[in-house]
């Protein structure tokens, strides 16, 4: 009996981003930058959720801001979208940190 091997582009995983947005870009750029990613997921990740955490105060000041404002960002995807999206958040003006982990089960 042959056992089929799974492209790795098969296999999805769960991941977790969260995002933090500069409070500089006052409320409408934060709505238009939250929904930015949120579109980006949406078209390369399913079962998204999308938690907002609002406005917190920092650990440590990050470009002399000491508050930024948090979002989660839930979804499952192929193992190659985590990298892009590492990349787009890192090439986007107005975000100041973003952390992307898997979850295992």
């Amino acid at each position: 009996m042959a056992v089929e091997k799974k492209n790795a582009y098969e296999a999805k995983n769960a991941y977790e981003a969260v995002l933090v947005f500069s409070m500089n870009l006052g409320e409408d750029g934060i709505s238009e930058i939250r929904d930015k990613f949120k579109a980006l997921i949406e078209q390369n990740a399913e079962n998204l959720e999308v938690d907002e955490w609002g406005k917190r105060r920092l650990a440590y000041p990050i470009n002399f801001q000491n508050e930024g404002y948090y979002v989660l960002y839930k979804f499952v995807c192929a193992p190659d979208f985590p990298a892009e999206l590492d990349r787009v958040c890192n090439i986007t003006e107005g975000v100041l940190r973003s952390l992307i982990v898997r979850i295992d089960d």
